[in-house]
């Protein structure tokens, strides 16, 4: 093959139409993302754009949204246990599952319903 895939850009997630600052509650003041400025043509659609590490996360406006149940993001965190606390402090609702060997995980759902896997690798 002449070409290779190299990773992933970002992951789009739905949301409701206006809601826009829940998400930046959510993505930048909850979880501490930067919001990422969208491009000046891009800007018209709606949504909002936040960095995930080397990735970004894209809320795209949808307008007969559904939240997401099953498929969704994974993303990687140093230092889950932190995290677990820092949720909790803003009672912010999470559920821990042990089920995938060497990773502590926890599951929480963005302000829409989309449903978002947080998880650390253990050596």
């Amino acid at each position: 093959m002449t070409f290779v895939f190299e990773g992933i850009d970002h992951v789009q997630l739905a949301a409701p139409e206006g809601s826009e600052n829940q998400a930046r509650k959510f993505f930048a003041e909850l979880l501490g993302m930067e919001e990422v400025e969208k491009p000046e043509a891009l800007k018209k659609r709606g949504g909002v754009w936040f960095q995930c590490g080397n990735q970004q996360i894209h809320i795209g406006i949808e307008k007969d949204f559904i939240p997401a149940k099953k498929a969704h993001p994974a993303l990687v965190v140093k230092n889950i246990d932190q995290l677990m606390s820092h949720l909790s402090k803003k009672e912010a609702a999470y559920q821990k599952d042990d089920k995938l060997p060497n990773a502590k995980r926890i599951y929480l759902e963005d302000p829409f319903g989309n449903r978002i896997e947080i998880l650390e690798w253990q050596s």
